[in-house]
């Protein structure tokens, strides 16, 4: 027996052997396979934590989601902090020794290390606040527009409608203004504008646009008191400027672009269909020199063009929305 301990000591002598020396703590390959193991533990620990809180939350309805996300990251955070400072003082090192290193690190973060730290800290408060959460669709102050996709502790991931993945920083989500559609409420009102000629009747303009309104399929429809609405906004110069006003279906929020193009597809197929004429920008002209030649080509240009006919419109078949189908 005392033969077979001798020979597993010089088999795993080698751990012994030191590699250098922090202060007064020799550095073994012993140690640092130690510590390695301990992070390992320490991250298999954190992964087992965060899935059993995901089970949980999946049994209570009553957490929401970004709750789970926040406690999830802080957990991981914390278990890995922990397992790290278990694994230097299982080398020998004294932890209250890096108290100089922390001095030293604090003159650093005070010169090079500020963004880091601004974007640490901004991380930790947007995972403790629920102003920003994953699946919100936001747009910031730089211009950037998409759904959260992950809040990492220095920055955050946004997925765009092109399906392009654009990294934030979070210090911009703390210190800038975001737009955060989905934050509260995920119903919201869209305003399209558009004009038609001067005389056109109101009415009719109301009847083609309400009908356009009803074939997008964003349009909320669940018969509460937000029906869409036609506005008259404004006596342009060629043209009166009305607006279809319309409340969205919540999976309609995150696409404005792509639905803003269906009603206006739909908007010009129900003013041809009701033959409303979209006017484009006139002048007055006064002429001061008159001749024969002007006068006959004038006519030729000027002969007024037949009227369509509305009857013959809304039989065509209309054409596909393209945008509508977008989502």
């Amino acid at each position: 027996m005392e033969q077979l301990i001798a020979e597993t000591k010089h088999l795993f002598g080698w751990l012994q052997t030191e590699l250098f020396k922090i202060g007064e703590t020799s550095i073994t390959y012993g140690s640092i396979f130690r510590v390695v193991i301990i992070l390992i533990v320490s991250y298999i620990t954190s992964r087992l934590l965060q899935n059993a809180l995901r089970r949980i939350a999946s049994y209570r309805k009553s957490m929401a989601q970004s709750s789970v996300y926040a406690l999830t990251r802080i957990t991981h955070y914390v278990v890995m902090v922990v397992g790290a400072l278990i694994a230097v003082a299982s080398i020998g090192i004294d932890l209250t020794k890096f108290a100089i290193f922390a001095s030293a690190l604090g003159v650093g973060v005070g010169f090079g290390l500020q963004n880091l730290i601004s974007n640490f800290t901004a991380g930790i408060m947007l995972l403790f606040e629920k102003t920003l959460k994953v699946g919100d669709f936001v747009e910031l102050e730089s211009g950037v527009t998409g759904e959260v996709k992950e809040i990492n502790i220095r920055s955050t991931l946004i997925t765009t409608n092109d399906n392009i993945d654009i990294i934030v920083p979070n210090s911009e989500f703390v210190a800038g203004r975001v737009t955060n559609w989905t934050m509260r409420d995920t119903i919201r009102r869209l305003k399209v504008g558009f004009g038609v000629a001067y005389g056109t009747d109101k009415e009719m303009v109301r009847k083609a646009v309400l009908e356009a309104a009803a074939r997008v399929p964003h349009t909320l429809d669940d018969g509460s008191y937000r029906p869409p609405q036609v506005w008259l906004t404004e006596f342009g110069d060629s043209s009166l400027n009305f607006e279809l006003v319309v409340w969205l279906k919540p999976e309609a929020v995150n696409r404005p672009s792509a639905v803003k193009a269906a009603f206006m597809w739909e908007i010009h197929t129900s003013l041809e269909e009701y033959g409303i004429e979209i006017p484009f920008p006139q002048r007055d002209l006064h002429i001061r020199s008159w001749d024969g030649d002007a006068k006959i080509q004038t006519e030729s240009i000027t002969k007024p063009r037949p009227k369509k006919d509305s009857t013959a419109s809304k039989s065509k078949k209309r054409p596909d929305n393209d945008a509508a189908e977008d989502l």
